[in-house]
């Protein structure tokens, strides 16, 4: 199996600079909830008591848990309100959501930080913005016990998998292996790096024809418990503070100009799920549980799924700065606006209505707390990008 996936990757990865760049993205087929009376408007009546629209995405990912969660027991509907009709798409990758997006076949999703980007510059800035962080860490390089990698360079010549090839971990890390000085089989070197579906690493890191993964969880930990794997990186240790964005919300530029109303309540839904979580970390275990067996069909085992939880902190902060280094990793990789110049992304971010509604609850805002990091991170690093490191 493993072989004829490294047989595709290097055609994969000269298709996906032409992805990134193009936005013509193959989109895995949705799972649709709660399908509205109208699909194709986001306001189904007129007048003050009009019923609107909101079509949003997720994931069944412990950082997609507010979504999870939220929308599973109901708790988002009752902030949203009887006028506001939901419509859910469950998603099983980062480009299909971004590609829905731009498509305007949904209004909102939540995505790793990495799609969101590619989405932003693909429209060159005009049809996407970010307007909350959903979670921080809850991604790790886990590789067998008897593959013999103690340090940087054991990875010479190992068999490495990432979930997809573009995504938030298959940046990290390459990004990884080029500052420690290896090179991938595609850029002439011998660390053999494949995107693999994370149900599949397993199986090949049970078959012992994987070496190493960088993936999120509950995967690492499943790795762990199930298929003789440790974790040689948790990727919380390489970054300022221990905090880089893993999720985030990102909504139609033009819904959002629209539809005030509708995105003030859902992130005054999704700051409330975010609270609940990080104060009632063991019923969050379960109640996520019990919602990722409706979606799935299958749930996780509770010891494995609370060390998982243990490594991800839930945040409405969309953590900037990580979004922007995530971006110069992906463009000093060639995987973003490969040939052009670096894009400008201070736009990406809107969190107006997050600070409004942080404030009507009692909490700090977002922007006045990072306005001085913002500032010194763009004297020193002299580009749009906003580099951290």
């Amino acid at each position: 199996m493993i072989k004829k996936l490294q047989q595709a990757t290097k055609l994969t990865i000269t298709l996906a600079a032409i992805i990134i760049v193009t936005a013509v993205i193959t989109p895995l087929k949705p799972v649709v909830f709660a399908q509205s009376a109208s699909t194709n408007s986001s306001n189904t009546s007129t007048g003050s008591n009009s019923v609107k629209t909101l079509r949003i995405g997720y994931f069944p990912n412990i950082n997609h848990a507010q979504a999870v969660i939220g929308f599973g027991n109901g708790d988002f509907q009752k902030t949203l309100g009887n006028n506001i009709n939901v419509q859910t798409t469950v998603f099983n990758a980062g480009p299909s959501a971004i590609e829905a997006l731009l498509a305007k076949r949904i209004d909102a999703t939540y995505v790793g930080p990495n799609p969101a980007i590619n989405g932003y510059v693909v429209s060159d800035g005009k049809d996407l913005k970010i307007i909350a962080g959903s979670s921080s860490g809850g991604a790790s390089f886990v590789v067998r016990n008897d593959a013999g990698i103690n340090s940087p360079k054991d990875l010479a010549g190992k068999r490495l998998a990432s979930p997809e090839l573009g995504n938030t971990q298959d940046i990290s890390l390459r990004s990884y292996l080029q500052r420690n000085g290896l090179k991938t089989t595609d850029q002439g070197g011998n660390v053999v790096l494949t995107p693999i579906a994370n149900p599949d690493i397993l199986t090949l890191f049970l078959k012992k024809q994987l070496d190493g993964a960088w993936v999120p969880e509950p995967w690492a930990t499943r790795l762990v418990k199930e298929a003789n794997g440790r974790i040689f990186l948790d990727e919380r240790s390489i970054w300022p503070g221990g905090k880089f964005l893993t999720a985030n919300i990102a909504v139609s530029t033009d819904y959002l100009k629209n539809n005030l109303d509708v995105i003030s309540k859902l992130l005054s839904a999704h700051v409330n799920e975010t609270v609940w979580i990080n104060n009632h970390k063991d019923e969050a275990v379960q109640a996520f549980n019990t919602q990722v067996k409706k979606l799935t069909g299958k749930s996780i085992p509770q010891d494995e799924l609370k060390q998982a939880f243990s490594r991800i902190d839930f945040t409405y902060d969309p953590l900037k700065l990580s979004l922007f280094q995530s971006a110069n990793n992906a463009y000093n990789l060639g995987l973003l606006a490969k040939g052009k110049p670096h894009p400008d992304l201070s736009g990406i971010f809107d969190l107006t209505i997050l600070d409004q509604v942080l404030k009507s609850k009692g909490l700090a805002p977002i922007e006045g707390g990072e306005q001085l990091q913002s500032e010194q991170s763009s004297s020193s690093s002299g580009g749009n990008l906003g580099a951290v490191e």
